[in-house]
Protein backbone atom coordinates (compact mmCIF):
# COMPACT_ATOMS: atom_id res chain seq x y z
CA UNK A 1 0.00 0.00 0.00
CA UNK A 2 1.35 3.64 -0.97
CA UNK A 3 1.75 6.46 1.94
CA UNK A 4 2.20 10.38 1.88
CA UNK A 5 5.78 10.09 2.65
CA UNK A 6 5.70 13.97 4.24
CA UNK A 7 3.98 17.42 4.86
CA UNK A 8 0.65 17.92 6.75
CA UNK A 9 -1.16 14.16 4.64
CA UNK A 10 2.30 12.49 6.13
CA UNK A 11 1.11 8.79 7.10
CA UNK A 12 -1.92 8.80 5.46
CA UNK A 13 -2.34 5.35 3.47
CA UNK A 14 -3.60 5.48 -0.49
CA UNK A 15 -5.39 2.92 -2.02
CA UNK A 16 -4.47 1.78 -5.59
CA UNK A 17 -6.43 0.99 -8.58
CA UNK A 18 -7.41 -2.53 -9.25
CA UNK A 19 -6.24 -4.49 -11.92
CA UNK A 20 -3.05 -4.09 -14.12
CA UNK A 21 -4.08 -0.86 -15.87
CA UNK A 22 -2.25 1.64 -13.52
CA UNK A 23 1.27 1.25 -12.51
CA UNK A 24 1.77 3.67 -8.93
CA UNK A 25 5.04 5.35 -8.93
CA UNK A 26 6.73 3.65 -5.88
CA UNK A 27 7.19 5.46 -2.44
CA UNK A 28 10.87 5.12 -2.82
CA UNK A 29 10.84 6.90 -6.51
CA UNK A 30 8.17 9.47 -5.45
CA UNK A 31 10.82 10.28 -2.19
CA UNK A 32 13.59 10.63 -4.45
CA UNK A 33 11.46 12.72 -7.05
CA UNK A 34 10.59 15.15 -3.99
CA UNK A 35 13.89 15.37 -2.62
CA UNK A 36 15.33 16.63 -5.83
CA UNK A 37 11.99 18.86 -6.38
CA UNK A 38 12.75 20.34 -2.97
CA UNK A 39 11.11 23.99 -1.53
CA UNK A 40 9.99 23.94 -5.50
CA UNK A 41 6.93 22.23 -4.64
CA UNK A 42 5.91 25.18 -1.80
CA UNK A 43 3.26 27.28 -3.42
CA UNK A 44 3.62 25.64 -6.93
CA UNK A 45 0.96 25.29 -9.69
CA UNK A 46 1.15 21.31 -10.25
CA UNK A 47 -0.34 18.96 -12.68
CA UNK A 48 -0.17 15.16 -12.62
CA UNK A 49 -0.87 13.43 -15.44
CA UNK A 50 -1.61 10.09 -15.82
CA UNK A 51 -2.56 10.27 -11.75
CA UNK A 52 -3.33 7.02 -11.14
CA UNK A 53 -4.05 6.93 -7.48
CA UNK A 54 -2.93 10.31 -7.11
CA UNK A 55 0.24 9.46 -5.11
CA UNK A 56 2.25 12.09 -6.45
CA UNK A 57 0.02 14.75 -6.65
CA UNK A 58 -1.03 14.39 -3.60
CA UNK A 59 2.71 14.11 -2.24
CA UNK A 60 3.01 17.23 -3.85
CA UNK A 61 -0.34 19.32 -2.31
CA UNK A 62 1.16 17.57 1.51
CA UNK A 63 4.00 18.96 0.81
CA UNK A 64 3.15 22.77 0.09
CA UNK A 65 1.41 22.85 -3.63
CA UNK A 66 -0.76 25.73 -4.06
CA UNK A 67 -3.12 23.85 -6.14
CA UNK A 68 -2.42 20.23 -8.59
CA UNK A 69 -4.44 19.32 -11.13
CA UNK A 70 -5.11 15.51 -11.52
CA UNK A 71 -5.60 14.27 -14.94
CA UNK A 72 -6.95 10.27 -15.56
CA UNK A 73 -9.44 8.81 -17.45
CA UNK A 74 -9.51 5.15 -16.19
CA UNK A 75 -12.96 4.50 -13.84
CA UNK A 76 -11.15 2.60 -12.02
CA UNK A 77 -8.17 5.06 -11.12
CA UNK A 78 -11.07 7.86 -11.22
CA UNK A 79 -12.46 6.71 -8.09
CA UNK A 80 -9.19 5.29 -6.40
CA UNK A 81 -8.23 8.80 -6.71
CA UNK A 82 -11.29 10.49 -5.69
CA UNK A 83 -11.25 8.90 -2.41
CA UNK A 84 -7.39 9.18 -1.66
CA UNK A 85 -8.19 12.74 -2.00
CA UNK A 86 -10.73 12.90 0.22
CA UNK A 87 -8.83 10.52 2.38
CA UNK A 88 -6.51 12.94 2.54
CA UNK A 89 -7.98 15.77 3.49
CA UNK A 90 -6.41 17.78 1.10
CA UNK A 91 -9.61 18.30 -1.66
CA UNK A 92 -9.58 22.01 -1.69
CA UNK A 93 -6.33 22.35 -3.30
CA UNK A 94 -7.01 19.75 -5.73
CA UNK A 95 -9.14 19.64 -9.07
CA UNK A 96 -9.36 15.96 -10.93
CA UNK A 97 -9.92 16.43 -14.85
CA UNK A 98 -11.82 12.97 -15.69
CA UNK A 99 -10.57 13.33 -19.47
CA UNK A 100 -7.44 11.82 -21.71
CA UNK A 101 -4.37 13.29 -20.98
CA UNK A 102 -3.95 14.97 -24.59
CA UNK A 103 -7.87 16.61 -24.27
CA UNK A 104 -7.18 18.02 -20.76
CA UNK A 105 -3.81 19.60 -22.06
CA UNK A 106 -5.46 21.46 -25.00
CA UNK A 107 -8.45 21.99 -22.37
CA UNK A 108 -6.06 23.68 -19.81
CA UNK A 109 -3.88 25.73 -22.55
CA UNK A 110 -7.26 27.05 -23.28
CA UNK A 111 -7.74 28.06 -20.56
CA UNK A 112 -4.39 29.66 -20.00
CA UNK A 113 -3.95 28.16 -17.27
CA UNK A 114 0.14 26.83 -16.48
CA UNK A 115 2.12 25.19 -14.09
CA UNK A 116 5.42 25.12 -12.43
CA UNK A 117 5.87 21.64 -12.16
CA UNK A 118 4.38 18.84 -14.82
CA UNK A 119 4.68 15.20 -13.47
CA UNK A 120 3.81 13.12 -16.44
CA UNK A 121 3.30 8.68 -15.88
CA UNK A 122 1.67 7.08 -18.80
CA UNK A 123 1.63 3.27 -19.23
CA UNK A 124 5.25 2.65 -20.08
CA UNK A 125 6.86 1.74 -23.79
CA UNK A 126 3.75 2.36 -25.38
CA UNK A 127 4.98 6.22 -27.08
CA UNK A 128 3.14 8.40 -24.76
CA UNK A 129 5.96 10.85 -24.46
CA UNK A 130 6.28 11.56 -27.62
CA UNK A 131 3.01 12.46 -27.91
CA UNK A 132 2.19 14.41 -24.41
CA UNK A 133 5.48 16.49 -23.74
CA UNK A 134 4.65 18.78 -27.07
CA UNK A 135 1.47 19.49 -25.49
CA UNK A 136 2.82 20.87 -21.92
CA UNK A 137 4.87 23.01 -23.51
CA UNK A 138 1.75 25.71 -23.68
CA UNK A 139 0.86 25.08 -20.35
CA UNK A 140 4.42 25.16 -18.68
CA UNK A 141 5.45 28.52 -16.62
CA UNK A 142 8.31 30.32 -17.23
CA UNK A 143 11.48 28.36 -15.50
CA UNK A 144 9.43 25.52 -14.79
CA UNK A 145 10.16 21.90 -14.81
CA UNK A 146 8.45 18.58 -17.07
CA UNK A 147 9.28 15.15 -15.20
CA UNK A 148 7.94 12.55 -17.31
CA UNK A 149 8.24 8.93 -15.77
CA UNK A 150 9.78 5.98 -17.85
CA UNK A 151 11.19 2.39 -17.91
CA UNK A 152 14.57 2.32 -17.52
CA UNK A 153 15.18 0.99 -21.04
CA UNK A 154 13.28 3.75 -22.74
CA UNK A 155 15.09 6.89 -22.84
CA UNK A 156 13.46 10.00 -22.87
CA UNK A 157 12.32 11.64 -25.94
CA UNK A 158 13.99 14.48 -27.62
CA UNK A 159 11.30 16.87 -28.59
CA UNK A 160 11.52 20.68 -30.32
CA UNK A 161 10.92 23.30 -27.66
CA UNK A 162 12.10 21.74 -24.48
CA UNK A 163 15.67 20.50 -23.14
CA UNK A 164 16.52 17.42 -21.40
CA UNK A 165 18.56 18.60 -18.31
CA UNK A 166 19.14 15.43 -16.03
CA UNK A 167 17.78 11.80 -15.58
CA UNK A 168 17.85 10.27 -12.26
CA UNK A 169 17.63 6.25 -12.24
CA UNK A 170 15.79 4.22 -9.59
CA UNK A 171 15.71 0.24 -9.83
CA UNK A 172 13.54 0.09 -12.87
CA UNK A 173 12.27 3.60 -13.49
CA UNK A 174 14.03 6.69 -15.18
CA UNK A 175 13.02 10.25 -13.94
CA UNK A 176 13.67 12.50 -16.99
CA UNK A 177 13.73 16.28 -16.28
CA UNK A 178 12.95 18.77 -19.04
CA UNK A 179 13.20 22.56 -19.21
CA UNK A 180 11.56 24.72 -21.58
CA UNK A 181 14.81 24.60 -24.68
CA UNK A 182 16.17 28.09 -24.03
CA UNK A 183 15.00 29.22 -20.90
CA UNK A 184 15.94 29.75 -17.69
CA UNK A 185 19.05 27.66 -16.62
CA UNK A 186 16.91 25.58 -14.36
CA UNK A 187 19.25 22.97 -11.41
CA UNK A 188 17.92 19.75 -10.62
CA UNK A 189 20.24 17.90 -7.97
CA UNK A 190 19.89 15.07 -5.06
CA UNK A 191 19.78 16.56 -1.58
CA UNK A 192 21.09 13.86 -0.14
Amino acid sequence: MLRIIAGEARGRRLGTPRGRTTRPTSDRVREALFNILGNRVIDSLFLDLFAGSGAVGLEALSRGARRVVFVENNRQALKCLTANIKATGLEGRGQVMALDARRALVTLARRRETFDLIFSDPPYRQGWGELILPAVIPVLAPGGLVILETAVTEAGPAITGLEIIAVRIYGDTALNFYKRAGGLAVGVYDSD
